[in-house]
């Protein structure tokens, strides 16, 4: 008997120019654009593996070890509704093909980092889940036509159907037939560019994103200032900065839309605050960082950006990783030694020290644990289709045991 079964990964995004407010909350249209950077799912990524099976009595998914119940209607029920759906079509038209969209799927994923802690695990969760399906049913679909399934499951979803540079142009159509995202360069136009995220905190957080977006809509003034007139600008800027590989005009509008988001957060009734003291420190050394830069005729080297959380996201060419890895810790002392992925710091290890002429006096040193990690990591790839010996699932359609 055939083994109908696939297994996919997809990466993390973290968002440049921020998504934050919802038009239609069951599509999960977008009140503005975004754009965001796919990072490398050697190090963040979720990993999805969708069987069909005529014995299987119903559709069942489990997240990270655990059954999760899939509710109908809900987003999970939709985005694999709309995959059988298009397996459906495939059927329709090619009789020969086994009749899979007629079969119940067992889902098993996986994510290698902290869920629902800030980090977009919904994001790479949905896109490894339509990823997987596409792969099972051997869908002719385009990125940007999955993208349109997965940002049913998850807004930011949509973002991580591609690597590299990805815009998630909102659309006007009342059907979301064009709110999708695409490509707006890939990973090998500009990979210099690294991450350093700061994980503040792991814990789930007190606002969820769900919830907080739809309170913005309702009771901020400055939200639509921003919907009409600020992201339009910045998201053709921050493209043409993508394009150009200049890094300046991206570090300043990354980090303003960062600001802006939060002063949106802020401008909820009643207010949400996603960052807490460390994360306000990160910025403050981020900031003196590219002062010391800029007054020495130089150009900014660094961008911070936060989602809704206390995490940070730090941008940077790699060139400057072993600077700003050393003032972080400085900073912010660290209970393990620095894992340095990419070699970049040649045996000298981390140092922990500023560079010359920066101001010590901009934050205080915290106590060990205030950052509880730190991930180095790089601008990546989409998702990728894996093989069988990276299944989730056992010979009996149920989770293998995690060893």
């Amino acid at each position: 008997m055939s083994l109908y079964q696939a297994t996919a990964s997809a990466p993390v995004n973290i968002a440049c120019i921020k998504y934050w407010g919802k038009r239609d909350t069951k599509l999960i249209l977008p009140t503005n654009s975004s754009l965001s950077v796919t990072l490398d799912q050697d190090h963040l990524r979720s990993t999805t593996t969708s069987r069909a099976d005529p014995s299987f009595s119903e559709d069942k998914l489990w997240l990270n070890g655990k059954l999760d119940e899939i509710k109908p209607g809900g987003r999970l029920w939709t985005c694999i509704s709309e995959m059988k759906r298009m397996r459906k079509e495939v059927e329709d038209q090619k009789p020969n093909e086994p009749k899979l969209s007629a079969m119940h799927v067992h889902i098993c994923s996986h994510n290698n980092f902290p869920t629902a802690a800030g980090l977009a695990s919904s994001a790479s969760g949905f896109a490894a889940l339509v990823s997987s399906l596409a792969a099972l049913y051997k869908l002719p679909a385009s990125p940007s036509t999955l993208s349109l399934i997965a940002r049913q499951g998850s807004g930011s979803a949509c973002r991580s159907l591609f690597g590299g540079f990805v815009a998630w142009e909102m659309g006007s159509s009342p059907d979301g037939s064009d709110s999708l995202a695409v490509e707006v360069a890939p990973r090998d136009h500009w990979p210099e560019i690294h991450a350093l995220i700061c994980v503040v905190s792991d814990d789930k957080k007190g606002t969820s994103s769900t919830s907080g977006m739809q309170r913005t809509v309702e009771t901020s003034a400055l939200l639509q200032h921003r919907i009409k007139h600020v992201v339009p600008e910045r998201m053709r800027a921050i493209s043409a900065a993508i394009k150009e590989k200049n890094f300046d005009a991206f570090a300043r509008i990354t980090m303003q839309d960062s600001n802006q988001f939060h002063a949106v957060a802020l401008d909820t009734d009643p207010p949400i605050f996603y960052m807490n003291d460390v994360s306000r420190a990160i910025i403050a050394l981020v900031t003196e960082y590219n002062r010391v830069s800029v007054e020495a005729g130089g150009k900014l080297k660094a961008a911070y950006t936060y989602d809704a959380g206390p995490n940070a996201v730090i941008y940077t060419p790699q060139e400057n990783v072993k600077e700003i890895v050393d003032m972080v810790v400085k900073y912010f002392p660290q209970a393990q030694p620095f894992k340095d992925p990419f070699g970049l710091f040649k045996g000298a290890g981390v140092q922990g020290g500023v560079v010359e002429g920066f101001n010590t006096a901009v934050a205080k040193q915290f106590e060990v644990g205030a950052v509880k990690t730190l991930i180095h990591t790089r601008v990546g790839d989409g998702p990728r289709v894996l093989g069988e010996e990276e299944a989730l699932l056992g010979a009996n359609g149920l989770p293998k045991t995690v060893a």
